[in-house]
């Protein structure tokens, strides 16, 4: 596919989700209180988008991925929360 394939293709739908991720960074910074390991997590991995460089999807997903190997005994709640707590920033 051509560049300009893909863009006929993709950008309105990528333009909705950024305008989405805008709403919810305005949302984030408007609340009160303490942030938590995921909105440090998510900056991460919009640094990737920021980057410019090739496999920016594998490393956002990293950014928000659990690198261990072990499993774990048990889980700590009901269901996945999307990023990890012990994430370092870089």
């Amino acid at each position: 596919m051509t560049r300009q394939q893909v863009l006929d293709l993709y950008f309105m739908d990528a333009r909705c989700k950024l305008i989405e991720i805008a709403a919810f960074l305005d949302r984030v910074d408007r609340g009160t209180g303490e942030s938590d390991f995921r909105l440090d997590a998510f900056r991460q991995a919009m640094e990737h988008l920021a980057a410019g460089e090739a496999g920016r999807a594998s490393a956002v997903l990293t950014a928000l991925s659990d690198p261990t190997e072990d499993p774990i005994e048990r889980a700590p709640g009901k269901g996945a929360v999307g990023a990890w707590p012990g994430m370092k920033l870089a």
